[in-house]
């Protein structure tokens, strides 16, 4: 293969792989609990736990403090943490429980789950794990742990 071909394939590739996370690059930024706004093609590149919690859900508020060390461990470089409220709150009910129960991650104001055709959960908590790559590698169903949410992303130092 001349070495000019090799170089417009490996460009095409570059484009293609840091341009269009799931295909989205064009769909609007997503709104969080605190007023602000995600973008989905920012999520590119790292493990994403989308988790599903309710205030009237105890394991949920076992489990929250868990995510909230996951997310400062391991780095916003390798991981993003966000939270979604199952009841559906807005508004100042939304941020007042945020608060109340020490949610340190951001929390979407809508449900992202349509982009892997997942189910709403039935089973609370419920965390659904997004590779680096965009797809959804398994749905997690109860509570979990620092060391179970680890195990479940593989997470290592060289990761």
């Amino acid at each position: 293969m001349k070495a000019t071909t090799r170089s417009i394939l490996l460009a095409g590739v570059l484009m293609l792989s840091g341009c269009d996370f799931l295909g989205l690059a064009d769909e609007p930024p997503l709104p969080l609990a605190d007023g602000t706004t995600m973008k989905v093609e920012d999520w590119h590149g790292r493990w994403l736990l989308i988790n599903y919690w309710a205030e009237w859900c105890a394991p949920c508020r076992k489990e929250i403090p868990e995510l909230n060390r996951l997310q400062a461990e391991v780095g916003e470089e390798r991981l993003l943490v966000i939270g979604v409220n199952f009841d559906g709150l807005t508004g100042q009910r939304l941020t007042d429980l945020i608060e109340k129960m020490d949610v340190r991650f951001p929390v979407l104001l809508e449900d992202p789950r349509g982009r892997w055709e997942v189910e709403q959960p039935t089973v609370l908590p419920s965390t659904l794990v997004i590779a680096p790559n965009g797809r959804l590698k398994e749905v997690l169903v109860g509570p979990h742990t620092f060391e179970s949410f680890s195990r479940a992303l593989r997470l290592t130092a060289s990761t």
